[in-house]
């Protein structure tokens, strides 16, 4: 099981009041560049209260390490963290982590999971302001075949296969 997370736990209760709508955003924004077919499975990392989830047109699952998002997540969920992916290899046909990687304990574990557990499409979000933002770009080059990048207000999308 994930240890506990105690920033997201602690703001679990405003999350979608704090970040959703920026999230939101974000998912409608790699909506426009992205086509998910609704027979695909999405795996979603980080994705807390499931509110950017939502928006996808496909099967749903999610992960993440802060059980109390996930309490409020409607879709089917396991806590668990990036470098740890509780799947078989090549379980999900689209992988998405919007504005969490810089938050990975081990990005390139991390990374080298969503790769294992996708078979067709991946999109990885990385906050501008990260500190890591190089490191992680670096680290996505090195891993996966680089669609399409771009920028909106807080982040760096890439649109990955």
């Amino acid at each position: 099981m994930a240890k506990k997370d105690s920033y997201y736990d602690s703001t679990a209760a405003n999350y979608n009041e704090l970040h959703g709508q920026e999230q939101k955003a974000k998912a409608r924004l790699i909506l426009e560049n992205i086509k998910p077919r609704k027979s695909w499975l999405m795996l979603d990392i980080g994705a807390g209260t499931g509110i950017s989830t939502a928006l996808f047109p496909c099967r749903k699952m999610c992960i993440d390490p802060s059980l109390e998002l996930l309490k409020q997540n409607p879709f089917p969920s396991i806590q668990a963290s990036a470098e740890s992916i509780p799947f078989k290899d090549h379980s999900f046909d689209l992988v998405v982590s919007i504005t969490a990687v810089h938050n990975f304990k081990d990005i390139e574990k991390g990374l080298k999971e969503i790769k294992r557990v996708g078979k067709r499409l991946f999109v990885i979000t990385v906050l501008k302001k990260s500190g890591k933002k190089d490191l992680i770009g670096s680290l996505i080059r090195k891993h996966f075949k680089v669609v399409k990048v771009f920028e909106e207000e807080h982040d760096i999308i890439y649109i990955l296969n």
